[in-house]
């Protein structure tokens, strides 16, 4: 069966290390994605995508296989529970692209299974999240209430 893949451009009037810093660092990550994203970034490190409200455990998880600041992140992404079954994984690409005085952002989320609930949730989540971290980044300010998509009902097919 053919994976399926989302993909997400916006452009940022940033520089590509302010935006790679705020994909990358905790206390960035929670500002516009009400989440923070922890790992060493090493190649073969563990990341883990921990929700702010809810530290106990993660919401996601995965392993970082290319890190290449300021332009290029990815990363695999599964839930928890599949962490030990690779067959589970998605992937995570950010490639970052310097354009006059401000920044292509293109997220790609691939390795998904075609029509499933993680595939639905990420095609609402990516958008609202990747808006917030423009906003964020140009205004100063996040967008008003919950940015990120609840990423552990959207895998199990629930409302957010």
């Amino acid at each position: 069966m053919n994976k399926a893949q989302f993909v997400y451009v916006t452009y940022i009037a940033a520089t590509p290390e302010r935006i790679f810093a705020a994909l990358t660092e905790p206390e960035f990550t929670r500002k516009y994605w009400e989440a923070e994203n922890v790992s060493d970034w090493k190649v073969g490190s563990r990341w883990e995508h921990r929700r702010t409200q809810d530290k106990s455990a993660p919401a996601m998880v995965g392993k970082v296989i290319e890190n290449a600041p300021p332009r290029r992140l990815v990363y695999s992404w599964a839930l928890p529970a599949d962490e030990a079954n690779s067959a589970k994984h998605s992937r995570v690409t950010f490639e970052l692209e310097p354009i006059a005085d401000m920044v292509r952002l293109t997220v790609t989320h691939a390795e998904l299974e075609p029509d499933s609930d993680m595939l639905r949730g990420i095609s609402q989540g990516w958008p609202r999240v990747l808006s917030s971290l423009k906003s964020l980044l140009e205004t100063g300010r996040a967008l008003p209430g919950k940015s990120q998509c609840d990423l552990k009902a959207a895998a199990a097919g629930r409302p957010r």
